[in-house]
């Protein structure tokens, strides 16, 4: 003992006796903690002494997750790509971000239960000028589509159902697509949220993360037209989209300022999570019409692989 060798590492696995077992794992577990806690207490100081080591230490640590570690794709647009910001200019989004307001229209399928008529007063709440209409036997979707043309409205939702539960929702934008179709999972009102704030009727902030691809650009302006660009920031409410592994995930807020730097969050809700199943080209039209693009299960040869 007193050469001042380490002795050899017990490992717990190999000690029969439960007790015994259970003894050395918390002293090892405990002894790890002081040495990277004592650690990080000397990394501090000499961090605090150099500050070009913390920089250096924080532009290296960079955490390896799925979105970091992503498949190249070719339909990422860069920050400076002037070609997408032209296009974007003059497509057929653009008036909504130059000051026209959106007129949305929200229907179901015929005679819809109750859990899609509660999802469905939801959205209402969230979207500024949504509009539900009970959907009858004898009208078709293509008659609504039409319905909703001669009347201007700028976007149609359909929320779907089976077994009695909202499970798919499309969007149609007017007068002529293109048209979405997302797969409707995890659906929590907002009274099924603890703590949850009250809405209001100001127009929401929005927020988009992470639509990186050309696809992920055109559904993120989908998501964008449905709201009107002249939020009213005396509501202090904010609806995000964020898409992470092509999986949208939707969630709307109140914020409140404490002691003008700290920021606190109350959610209101609804929450839900969105996946696109295709994109068509114009209007829907299940027979003829021209497919962007299409979930295929042969598409996933990779979880860092996205499309969105």
């Amino acid at each position: 003992m007193s050469s001042g060798k380490r002795l050899p590492t017990i490992e717990p696995s190999s000690i029969k006796n439960k007790a015994k077992r259970e003894e050395i794992f918390l002293k090892q577990k405990h002894e790890k903690a002081k040495a990277k806690r004592q650690r990080r207490l000397e990394l501090k100081k000499e961090e605090k002494d150099n500050p070009e080591l913390r920089e250096a230490r924080l532009r290296e640590n960079v955490p390896v997750t799925q979105e970091t570690t992503r498949e190249f794709d070719e339909a990422v647009v860069a920050a400076d790509d002037g070609e997408v910001a032209k296009e974007e200019e003059e497509d057929e989004f653009a008036q909504y971000f130059n000051g026209q307001a959106p007129k949305v229209l929200i229907t179901t399928t015929p005679n819809a239960s109750k859990p899609t008529i509660s999802f469905v007063k939801e959205l209402v709440s969230v979207i500024p000028n949504l509009e539900y209409v009970k959907r009858g036997k004898k009208f078709a979707l293509q008659q609504i589509i039409q319905f909703c043309r001669n009347r201007e409205y700028t976007d149609l939702i359909v929320v779907t159902e089976d077994h009695k539960e909202p499970t798919h929702v499309t969007i149609i934008h007017l007068p002529s697509g293109p048209t979405a179709h997302f797969r409707l999972t995890r659906i929590k009102g907002g009274k099924q949220i603890s703590g949850h704030g009250r809405a209001t009727s100001h127009y929401p902030e929005l927020i988009l993360n992470q639509f990186t691809t050309r696809l992920g650009h055109t559904v993120g302006r989908m998501f964008a037209a449905l709201f009107p660009q002249v939020p009213e920031f005396q509501g202090r409410q904010a609806v995000t989209f964020h898409n992470q592994r092509d999986f949208i995930f939707f969630r709307r807020h109140r914020y409140v300022f404490r002691s003008g730097k700290r920021v606190d969050l109350q959610e209101i809700g609804p929450r839900f999570t969105l996946r696109l199943r295709w994109l068509q080209k114009g209007l829907y039209d299940p027979t003829n019409g021209e497919y962007e693009w299409m979930y295929k299960a042969d598409l996933e040869t990779s979880r860092r692989r996205v499309f969105l």
